[in-house]
């Protein structure tokens, strides 16, 4: 296929990858995994330790490259070295740990470290500064030391800083796993509004199954494989196919279907609070 039958969003074809353990030994991490993601999208990949999620998020931001099948990111084939840096610049990545992706002892100079490092004029630094922390809502911490702000702040700041870069897609390595819940709270609100009213593509890895619950679509991995894929109702209205590839539904979804179990004429389905509050209002109201 052509760069221009590409350029809409982000796909994997076919890919395999292996990680080298020593010289006689590889372990396979993917196998043969095939996903397309459109522009706009906000997707959310799923699974257990070992399931190959974090390994395929890379291979979109090229970290990795696949040692068969191909990846493309707006276009661009991941294997063509002259293409890494734009590829890097147009997918952006934001790791789990904050405090390793902190270069600075100032917030808008750290968040100005990837401009600079692409030639941009120092005039449009500022502007690509002050434009990246508004948006996640830092704009007042701008002269902040980042190590003396809260885990959910400080990858506030790390996505200002992918954001500075003017991305289409950000890719999101488990960043809530190090955060207290408010934190982690802060951080999907932030994911969610830039993907709403930016239209950022949004690829989010995670272990929590309440935040699938933000995205478009959500992509279950297992053994290197991508399982099931559907809308958030879609995937966990599977509970049993949920369990066994070694997750859960959501504690909302948890709840309504035991109250469904015992006898309560409730919607099994129910996966939020609100719409559990609604359907308990409904019931009392004898609707």
């Amino acid at each position: 296929m052509t760069a221009v039958e590409k350029a809409r969003g982000l796909e994997a074809e076919g890919v395999v990858f292996r990680y080298e353990v020593d010289e006689s030994d590889k372990v396979l991490a993917l196998a043969g995994a095939d996903l397309e993601i459109s522009q706009g999208e906000f997707v959310v990949v799923l699974g257990p330790n070992g399931s190959g999620k974090s390994t395929l998020a890379k291979h979109f931001n090229a970290l990795l490259l696949p040692d068969e099948g191909d990846v493309w990111v707006f276009g661009m084939n991941t294997k063509d070295p002259e293409l890494t840096w734009e590829i890097r610049r147009s997918a952006g990545m934001v790791f789990q740990n904050p405090d390793n992706q902190l270069v600075a002892t100032v917030v808008e100079e750290d968040v100005a470290f990837g401009p600079e490092n692409l030639g941009v004029e120092p005039g449009d630094i500022r502007t690509l500064v002050a434009g990246a922390l508004k948006s996640v809502g830092m704009e007042e911490f701008h002269r902040h030391s980042p190590h003396h702000l809260s885990g959910g702040q400080k990858q506030r700041v790390a996505i200002a800083g992918i954001l500075a870069m003017k991305p289409k897609c950000i890719i999101l390595d488990e960043p809530t796993a190090m955060l207290d819940p408010s934190g982690r709270e802060e951080v999907m609100k932030t994911i969610k509004r830039l993907n709403e009213e930016m239209g950022i593509t949004v690829i989010h890895i995670t272990h929590f199954m309440d935040e699938a619950l933000y995205a478009d679509r959500v992509i279950v991995m297992d053994k290197g494989e991508i399982v099931m894929a559907g809308t958030p109702k879609e995937v966990f209205g599977q509970w049993k196919r949920v369990s066994q590839v070694g997750l859960e539904v959501p504690p909302v979804g948890q709840l309504s279907r035991r109250l469904w179990s015992s006898g309560v004429n409730i919607d099994p389905g129910i996966l939020t609070v609100d719409e559990l509050v609604d359907e308990l209002c409904r019931l009392k109201s004898g609707i």
